[in-house]
């Protein structure tokens, strides 16, 4: 009896464990959530140096990397999780955790602090996002997003771009080159906020219920990239 004790003593305490690491996960995905819904807010607070009128009104889909950094025990390495929604009949999607890898790509990138934002602008551009993983530049087009809330931007990004990358670094925001970085899920995040490793494509095209830790965030998106269209009519 007393082995018996023992050994229901040690599953208790495995299970406390179990989800107390569950709750600590999950403290982390709410700000991360909580860090991207700031990037979006402030950089929508400088109306001369945000994301052009045209653009916040004709995106499909955004994702969000907040203090991408670069990885240390890699040389030229970088590395940042985030998190990506898209537009749909119903509203923005249900947030899906994400993570960009890659390689060097310009003197603001390991700056710390830095924040991503890729904003997919047609409908390949949404399908690339729906993808699992996909790499920026060959599986995706990209372009370095313009900036100015009435920025007149050129007509490469209309014709070509299917995706926008932007970057901010130290109050300083504006487009940049992304190309060569890996976009993919985080199943392991996912499977924490969600209960399961849900596919990609089955929470952005909005067939999952928006947890109540992540409405904040894609309320704040819904404002300014909902709003931004209507306007816009």
């Amino acid at each position: 009896m007393k082995h018996l004790s023992v050994i229901a003593c040690g599953v208790a305490m495995t299970a406390s464990s179990t989800i107390a690491l569950a709750a600590t996960d999950k403290a982390k995905l709410v700000e991360r959530l909580q860090d991207a819904q700031a990037v979006v807010t402030q950089i929508m607070a400088a109306p001369d140096k945000g994301i052009p009128e045209s653009i916040l009104s004709g995106a499909t889909c955004l994702a969000v990397i907040p203090s991408f950094k670069k990885a240390a025990f890699v040389v030229g390495a970088q590395y940042g999780q985030g998190v990506a929604t898209c537009r749909t009949s119903r509203g923005w999607s249900a947030p899906v955790f994400v993570q960009l890898a890659g390689g060097s790509f310009g003197f603001q990138i390991g700056v710390q602090g830095t924040d991503l934002i890729i904003v997919a602008m047609n409908q390949q551009g949404l399908q690339d996002m729906l993808k699992n993983k996909f790499k920026i530049g060959a599986d995706a087009a990209a372009s370095a997003g313009p900036v100015g809330r009435n920025a007149q931007a050129g007509t490469d990004w209309k014709m070509n771009a299917e995706l926008l990358t932007y970057s901010r670094s130290k109050g300083l925001f504006a487009g940049i080159d992304l190309d060569g970085t890996v976009l993919s899920q985080n199943e392991d995040d996912t499977r924490v906020m969600y209960g399961d490793a849900i596919p990609f494509e089955t929470i952005l095209k909005g067939n999952r219920v928006t947890p109540e830790e992540a409405r904040p965030f894609v309320r704040t998106v819904a404002k300014y990239f909902v709003a931004a269209r209507s306007d816009n009519k």
